[in-house]
């Protein structure tokens, strides 16, 4: 199983809008270019919920075969780690394995020096096509690369092989992370990691590393964008350089983890991507529960009340919910409005203010910040959210296909 040049992440937290979702990638499909849709839902999001894992691909299946989708997709177990991955075995064929957590547990001396000798050519000046400047690494700074990383990538190694032991035959696509840790990794880096995890035998297709800047859930980038193209268009580089040089799959890309409403990145990628005819993994999440939302909202009535409601709730409980996501969010509270004021708000107020519209004056990040991360609150709720979701289907799915062709798939890859 391989991965197609370009591939697209869709999170689907209630399992009920495959349909809405894959009817963006229809219009994409439509306009020339064709994106595989990839289903993922986390360990910690099924639990969050009450799910398993299968509930994922039977929605994703359902929706292929009503919409005759003909093109490549996928479903991922996302941010799977050795103690997880096993409930993903049965309806998984993309497994992102997490190692951020590993990042920074220091090898023995020992194995970093054998790192280090064995790849020499590493060693001194490194010209990479496409790279604005030569990678210089010296046997020390080789060594301290190493150091960093070097646990994590047998980590990986070891849950790739899992994986590949409890499959037997059946192929599946291998995503390495490393994007939730605390600092970026460096295309001088990312060229060593890489390299470690051809060493741990881990045949990746794509990897998610940090870059600069905030990645925050369900809002726009916020850092320097022409630091983030160079450093972008180098990582780039660093794959084709490395899949060559240590027997990589040769169709390597980059994934961009949390890359949601990153309005002002696309136009950078889609540039870059065209320059280079590099391939992409592009991951979002939450934005597909915010549409439901939004469309709850529009459609007025009790889907208008719920949704109040479960402002007012997330309002109440603020460090409970965003705790899990404090490294992803940046919540101004002093922004957020009182529940008495969202109350007295119309439909179409409470939708415009979450919907990612920047140029939309009752638009507020904060409170699209923190509906994103209170979806356990929806789940408390049975089935009366997800029979208002039935009942609203056709507004809601509009919103959910509109967000995601207008706002995402279209600027990313039509321009």
């Amino acid at each position: 199983m391989s991965l197609p040049r370009f591939s697209f992440g869709v999170g689907d937290r209630f399992a009920h809008q495959a349909e809405a979702q894959l009817a963006a990638f229809e219009r994409l499909a439509a306009e020339g270019v064709v994106v595989a849709p990839v289903w993922n839902k986390s360990n910690r999001e099924h639990s969050f919920i009450g799910s398993e894992p299968g509930s994922v691909r039977a929605a994703a299946a359902a929706a292929v075969a009503a919409r005759h989708w003909s093109h490549p997709w996928f479903v991922d177990a996302d941010h799977i780690r050795l103690e997880t991955v096993d409930r993903f075995l049965d309806s998984s064929d993309f497994f992102t394995i997490d190692v951020a957590d590993s990042i920074g547990k220091p090898a023995s001396e020992t194995e970093v020096a054998a790192f280090v000798a064995r790849h020499g050519e590493l060693v001194g000046r490194i010209e990479i096509s496409g790279c604005q400047e030569p990678i210089h690494l010296d046997a020390t700074g080789l060594g301290a690369i190493a150091r960093q990383y070097l646990l994590a990538c047998r980590e990986a190694g070891e849950i790739y092989r899992h994986i590949k032991e409890k499959l037997g035959e059946r192929p599946f696509v291998t995503e390495v992370s490393m994007d939730e840790t605390d600092l970026p990794q460096t295309p001088p880096q990312l060229l060593v990691i890489l390299a470690l995890l051809a060493d741990a035998g881990v045949p990746l297709e794509t990897i998610a590393p940090k870059f600069t800047g905030r990645f925050n859930k369900g809002v726009d980038y916020v850092g320097d964008v022409p630091q983030f193209e160079r450093e972008f268009a180098d990582d780039i580089a660093v794959l084709a350089f490395a899949a060559k040089q240590y027997g990589l799959p040769r169709n390597l890309k980059l994934s961009v983890h949390s890359g949601s409403d990153k309005f002002s990145l696309y136009p950078v990628i889609r540039r870059v991507l065209a320059a280079t005819g590099a391939g992409l993994h592009l991951k979002t999440a939450g934005t597909t529960w915010l549409e439901e939302l939004i469309g709850l909202a529009e459609a007025g009535g009790d889907g208008l009340s719920l949704t109040r409601e479960i402002y007012a709730y997330a309002l109440d409980h603020v460090d409970e919910l965003c705790g899990p996501y404090a490294t992803v969010i940046d919540i101004d509270r002093t922004k957020l409005p009182t529940a008495a004021e969202v109350n007295g708000w119309s439909g179409p107020r409470l939708a415009a203010a979450i919907r990612h519209v920047p140029t939309n004056p009752q638009f507020n990040a904060n409170i699209r910040q923190l509906l994103h991360v209170s979806f356990k609150v929806a789940a408390k709720q049975g089935t009366r959210y997800t029979d208002l979701l039935d009942t609203n289907r056709e507004i809601v799915a509009r919103q959910v296909t509109e967000n995601l062709f207008d706002r995402h798939l279209r600027p990313l890859f039509l321009g």
